[in-house]
């Protein structure tokens, strides 16, 4: 069981919300942007325990989240 220990891999819980943006709420600027902002995260190496190369490297569930929120407040809103 992994509930509890943060180590689950929030990647598809956060894609998930870009496809309730986009398909539910018809907000698809939004949803590039969660999209985006997931690229830049594993583009800058942030990984959890199941993708990461090195474990000692792996990021928890919140850190991993919170190098994707750290990308989004960074993501052009221009778009």
């Amino acid at each position: 069981m992994i509930a509890g220990r943060g180590i689950a891999n929030p990647t598809g819980t956060i894609l998930s919300a870009a496809l309730l943006l986009r398909h539910s709420l018809g907000l698809d600027a939004e949803a590039i942007m969660v999209e985006q902002a997931v690229e830049a995260a594993l583009a800058a190496g942030a990984r959890t325990a199941d993708i990461a190369s090195d474990l000692a490297l792996a990021l928890s569930t919140s850190a991993f989240t919170d190098r994707v929120l750290d990308a989004l407040a960074g993501v052009d809103r221009e778009r």
